[in-house]
């Protein structure tokens, strides 16, 4: 009995052993993911050694410029900024490959936040009559989290303008006119290059789709510029913000 009492102590005091550890374990996985994820997050924001590259009136000759960064990884295309928000990000396109730049960054490292990136089958120039960005949505805002934002009309109303800046120096003005929800499989919207002497369709397509709009006096002979990202919700929805390049 004594030796049998002996033995249930000895078990007893190895299970609570065995369940403290599993608790740590488990424990110091749950903080190591909580503090990957924060990582992850802060690192989709533009940090201060990226906007050192954005254009700006004001840099001094010894700045860094954009075709420095351009230097760094030449599928560098420009720069977007949409005001009041944290888009604020250089733009890469892949030369072949639509999802390069889904899982890497602006200077061509592995990243899950991505980049933020134009079509494929569009011209790098924006000479296209429809020139569509992508970028990840990301919870804090970061990339293009702040899409989904401007299906609020408050949101809309109150942000109406960007910038877009190229590497040889000319710069747009974005004047944006609507928000619409789709689904990943639309060919109008996700077919770029179709509208190629008028974005009549385009903009007859987006009509029916619209969550948030504005009337800026659209021509079916003006360029047209998307920013996409997926929906919270469904994973095969997608919002885009609309603009007008000027």
């Amino acid at each position: 009995m004594i030796f049998a009492g002996k033995l249930a102590r000895i078990g007893n005091r190895i299970l609570g052993i065995f369940a403290a550890l599993l608790i740590l374990a488990l424990g110091s996985y749950g903080g190591y993911s909580l503090w990957d994820t924060f990582r992850l997050y802060q690192s989709a924001y533009a940090s201060s050694d990226l906007i050192r590259y954005k254009p700006s009136a004001d840099k001094s000759p010894d700045d860094p410029t954009l075709a420095d960064l351009a230097a760094l990884n030449d599928e560098v295309i420009g720069w977007i900024t949409i005001d009041g928000t944290h888009i604020d990000y250089p733009i890469v396109q892949s030369s072949d490959d639509q999802l390069e730049y889904v899982n890497k960054d602006v200077y061509g490292e592995f990243s899950l936040s991505g980049a933020i990136f134009l079509d494929v089958n569009n011209s790098p120039d924006f000479t296209d009559r429809y020139s569509l960005l992508y970028g990840h949505h990301m919870d804090n805002g970061a990339m293009f989290g702040d899409i989904t934002q401007f299906e609020d009309e408050s949101c809309f109303d109150s942000h109406e303008t960007g910038t877009l800046y190229l590497l040889d120096g000319t710069t747009y003005k974005i004047t944006i006119f609507a928000c619409v929800e789709t689904d990943a499989m639309d060919t109008v919207v996700f077919n770029p290059t179709a509208q190629e002497d008028s974005v009549q369709e385009l903009l007859d397509h987006i009509e029916g789709l619209t969550v948030q709009e504005r009337d800026i006096g659209l021509a079916d002979s003006d360029r047209i510029i998307g920013f996409s990202t997926c929906e919270d919700a469904e994973t095969n929805g997608r919002t885009i913000v609309y603009g007008r390049l000027e």
